[in-house]
C-alpha cells in the first residue's frame, strides 16, 4: 500500500468510526432511523471501497473502486448538509464532519487523477 493510499484509507476509516457514532446518536437521541441508515451506508462505504481498491487486481479495478468511494463521499456530504439544513443536527456538530468528507473528496480526486494519467 502506497503512503498516499494508506493516508486516505486511514482517514476514511476514522471517518467511518465517526459515522457509526453519528448513526447511534441519530437512532438513540433523535429517533431518526431512515436517514441514519442512509448516512451509515454511504459514510462507511467510502473506506470499504478504498480498501477493496487497494486490494484490487489491476489499476482499472483500483480506479473503479475509488470512483465509487468518491461518489459515496459526495452522497455523505449531501446527507450531512441535509441534516444541518433541516436542523436534525446543529451546524456546530456537522461542520467538522463536512470538513473531513471534503478532505476525503479532494484526496480521492487527486489519487484518481494521478492514477488515470498513468494508464493513458
Amino acid at each position: 500500500m502506497s503512503k498516499e493510499n494508506s493516508i486516505v484509507y486511514n482517514r476514511a476509516f476514522d471517518f467511518s468510526v465517526r459515522i457509526v457514532k453519528l448513526y447511534k446518536y441519530l437512532c438513540d437521541e433523535k429517533r431518526e432511523y431512515d436517514l441514519a441508515r442512509q448516512i451509515l451506508r454511504s459514510g462507511t462505504s467510502i473506506g470499504a471501497n478504498i480498501r477493496e481498491g487497494i486490494e484490487g487486481q489491476s489499476r482499472r479495478d483500483f480506479i473503479a473502486k475509488l470512483s465509487i468511494s468518491l461518489k459515496e463521499a459526495g452522497e455523505t456530504e449531501y446527507w450531512l448538509d441535509l441534516f444541518e439544513a433541516t436542523e436534525i443536527l446543529e451546524e456546530k456538530f456537522v461542520t467538522s464532519m463536512i470538513s473531513d468528507v471534503k478532505v476525503l473528496i479532494k484526496m480521492l480526486n487527486n489519487i484518481l487523477k494521478t492514477t488515470k494519467q498513468t494508464i493513458n
